[in-house]
């Protein structure tokens, strides 16, 4: 079955510009003109992608791109940003509220659609994963979407979790950061090196005593303790 792609936008000529484009790339796509009607879509019935815009009038973008990233059943949905604003410091806050990709307008309708695909093939698939990751006191819940140390909830936002699962997959194994950046952005991001240094630097911060479980090599990346 066609994957489903909801597109939350205000415009309506950009909508159905965006709507008849991915339907005739294959995709099943549904539209909502406001961010809280987009919310409610969302919840009713997750789709396999969002195409956000950050300049909604009601519910902004990034308020509901955080909300998602809060809700355990909608916090793995791929979302890309959409938006006019090209300054470097909206892209920053999309990517740290978990936005998977980010397209400035105005938009090659070709563009999006091959961003469409790239992100849809980035998705984790989780036939055969661990359900559960466990080390120490840290506990890694993949099918909730939830992180505990000592049996306490830590919230993470979807990147540092997505960062964190492919540590804790693989104990003992150097993970540098082009792998890192490779396979939870996606190459194709316009993001740098440091941006995984940031991330984890915040993750350690969180996990607090469980923290020292990702170790550093220095000049190469990261690795999660045996």
């Amino acid at each position: 079955m066609a994957e489903r792609i909801l597109v939350i936008d205000d415009e309506p000529d950009l909508l159905e510009l965006v709507r008849v484009n991915l339907h005739q790339a294959g995709y099943r796509v549904e539209t909502a003109e406001s961010g809280r009607r987009g919310l409610e879509q969302l919840r009713r019935s997750k789709p396999d992608l969002v195409i956000l815009d950050l300049m909604l009038p009601d519910l902004s973008g990034t308020e509901l791109c955080r909300q998602v990233r809060a809700d355990s059943e909608l916090a793995r949905t791929p979302i890309i940003m959409l938006t006019a604003k090209a300054d470097e410091v909206d892209r920053v806050v999309g990517f740290e509220l978990g936005a998977d990709d980010y397209v400035t307008k105005p938009f090659s309708p070709r563009e999006l659609t091959l961003r469409v695909a790239a992100v849809l093939r980035r998705k984790p698939t989780r036939a055969g994963a661990a359900a559960k990751l466990e080390h120490g006191p840290l506990t890694l819940d993949s099918e909730r979407h939830r992180c505990f140390v000592d049996g306490a909830e830590v919230k993470l936002t979807a990147k540092e979790f997505d960062l964190l699962e492919r540590l804790m997959t693989r104990p003992g194994r150097v993970m540098t950061r082009d792998f890192l950046l490779e396979n939870v952005w996606g190459a194709d991001i316009s993001v740098t090196a440091r941006t995984i240094d940031t991330h984890l630097k915040r993750l350690r911060e969180k996990l607090g005593s469980a923290g020292d479980l990702i170790e550093t090599v220095r000049g190469v990346g990261y690795r999660f303790a045996e």
